[in-house]
């Protein structure tokens, strides 16, 4: 079985075929970070999405040319910039986003995101910028107005395929100046803005002195990367329109060849079941969640939990539930590491079990990337081992537990989750403790706090504290 995907230009699911299908080599871009804060859980969750797309192309033997962008120049980081200075340079704008750039690196090395093959930077990438916006100029496509310069977007024919959005509702003769827009009508978009809205930070050119448009940038540094279409194009739903469908047009048009061959959209993560916002007090980066006590692969393992294309809705009582599933299965691995290997075993039962779920696990994810299924096979071939360790008294042959071993490591060479099974000594949490939690969730909906105290000591006793949040009581060990 080959991989399907669900493409978002076509809406139908497809058989993958890769243009370099001799060699196995499929080329991916992935929308990055737009770096003037720390990147939220919501962001995460799409470079996520990224690195299980390239661990399972990988895991079926092809291989991987990625690219993830770095956003510093656009509304967002210059604005952020002028709040500190209001004279602010291109120095500064860099110095401000640099320390952003730096945590998100960061958040990557957390999460046990792999490294990808290239991360072009938009402030380094002025010069492929200035190219295609001058051939959209010279090919009649961009035009000029008051010293910036636009991409006339009825030049573009099949303008909207990947949004499908309405044709008839274009706004002739009227522009989108600012880098993000959500309205659903449609106007020509900036492609390069003119010094009078740079605040100081930009470039010079034969079009004038000015600064790039957001949806400029990833066309430019793609053609740059690639030089050629690409396989597959991923990002968070919302930059469908019009951040995609304006990637599509500029390049289609200055390039002259097909842009991308699939989309892939991850859905959105809310928080509570309300999307994410400070003024919500739902508002979590990493940062935040490895303060309050969460391991950063508890929140891998939640956030490629739910099919990407499904919305996800965090909570920290969730996130608290996988952090003790993750120490299960910590624990089970840290078992068999330890087993004896002076047991005599069957090995010909054992094997084909194995390769039957190792089968199981790469065929969910050649599914439109189904990882919840592909879950499903890591926890039956958990729950095959540790049944097999029940049974032998944890006792193995050498053959036996490398079979188990290599098992394992072909999951996780996606999941990423066994890395860390030996940093601490992990404690989980019993079916008592979790049913004394339960029972004091239920005791503080009825205002009951007589009992929820009382709850509260029987479950310290266990070795546990009690997180209280909006939305309920969460475990955490008293030696985390």
């Amino acid at each position: 079985m080959g991989f399907q995907f669900t493409n978002t230009l076509t809406k139908q699911l497809e058989n993958f075929k890769p243009i370099d299908e001799e060699n196995k080599v499929v080329h991916i871009y992935s929308c990055g970070p737009t770096v003037y804060n720390y990147a939220h859980i919501g962001n995460l969750r799409s470079f996520i999405f990224s690195d299980i797309l390239g661990r399972s192309l990988r895991l079926s033997g092809y291989k991987t040319n990625h690219a993830i962008n770095l956003t510093d120049i656009d509304d967002k980081t210059i604005n952020a910039t002028l709040e500190k200075n209001a004279n602010a340079t291109l120095d500064d704008l860099r110095a401000h986003t640099r320390p952003f750039i730096d945590a998100f690196f960061e958040d990557l090395e957390d999460l046990g995101i792999a490294e990808v093959d290239h991360y072009p930077v938009a402030t380094e990438s002025i010069e492929p910028m200035q190219s295609l916006v001058k051939i959209l100029i010279e090919k009649g496509i961009a035009y000029e107005q008051d010293g910036s310069v636009y991409f006339s977007i009825g030049s573009k024919e099949d303008y909207g395929k990947l949004s499908q959005i309405d044709l008839d509702s274009v706004k002739s003769g009227l522009r989108y100046n600012s880098d993000e827009y959500t309205k659903q009508d449609i106007r020509d978009f900036v492609l390069w803005k003119s010094e009078a809205e740079t605040e100081g930070i930009a470039w010079n050119t034969d079009f004038g002195r000015g600064r790039p448009g957001w949806h400029l940038e990833c066309s430019a540094m793609i053609n740059h990367v690639f030089n050629q279409t690409i396989d597959i194009h991923t990002g968070g739903i919302d930059l469908i329109f019009p951040h995609h469908e304006n990637e599509i047009a500029q390049s289609e048009c200055a390039y002259g060849h097909s842009f991308v061959n699939y989309w892939l959209h991850c859905e959105h993560l809310l928080v509570d079941s309300k999307k994410m916002s400070k003024r919500d007090g739902n508002f979590y980066t990493l940062r935040d969640l490895k303060k309050k006590g969460f391991h950063p692969k508890a929140l891998r393992y939640l956030l490629y939990s739910s099919h990407y294309r499904q919305k996800l809705n965090f909570t920290l009582n969730g996130l608290n539930q996988i952090q003790q599933t993750l120490y299960r299965i910590w624990n089970s691995y840290n078992r068999l590491k330890s087993a004896k290997t002076d047991g005599e075993f069957d090995i010909e039962k054992l094997k084909p079990n194995l390769d039957k779920i190792k089968n199981d696990f790469l065929e969910a994810l050649q599914a439109d990337l189904n990882v919840a299924k592909a879950l499903a096979s890591f926890h039956e071939l958990i729950s095959f081992m540790n049944q097999t360790l029940d049974k032998t008294q944890d006792r193995l042959s050498t053959q036996a537990l490398e079979l188990f071993e290599e098992a394992l490591q072909y999951c996780d060479t996606v999941l990423n989750l066994l890395e860390n099974s030996e940093e601490t000594n992990v404690k989980t949490a019993s079916n008592e403790v979790e049913s004394l939690l339960v029972k004091r969730n239920e005791a503080r909906a009825q205002k009951d706090f007589a009992l929820a105290d009382e709850l509260r000591d029987q479950i310290a006793a266990l070795g546990y504290q009690t997180v209280d949040t909006s939305s309920g009581s969460e475990l955490k060990p008293s030696n985390a």
